[in-house]
């Protein structure tokens, strides 16, 4: 006699394959981890940048106010959520403004 080999029985339509992707069957779920994975290492990428952004426009206002400047230059943040509207759409100029109040740091 061979020996018998058992498969876990395919969740029921509708449900879960318990690994809280929310997929209905284990190749679906394997391709959402890795999708997951793959924003995850996004994300990481994009705090990096924000915070790269964040110090080159600290230097950028220490060297304006030391030069007997104002700390924020408006027509200069318009263009900035004037670009990112014209890429993104609406919701690129709410991701601009949380980028410009970030980047300003205390004022």
């Amino acid at each position: 006699m061979s020996p018998r080999t058992t498969t876990a029985p395919s969740p029921a339509p509708g449900t879960d394959t318990g690994t809280g992707t929310g997929a209905h069957t284990p190749e679906a779920a394997g391709i959402i981890h890795d999708a997951r994975q793959r924003i995850d290492d996004l994300d990481g990428r994009i705090i990096g940048l924000v915070q790269e952004r964040m110090a080159v426009s600290a230097v950028i206002q220490r060297e304006r106010l030391s030069s007997g400047g104002r700390r924020v230059n408006l027509s200069r943040e318009m263009e900035i959520l004037a670009h990112y509207r014209d890429q993104l759409g609406r919701p690129g100029t709410a991701l601009a403004m949380t980028l410009l109040e970030l980047s300003r740091g205390q004022i």
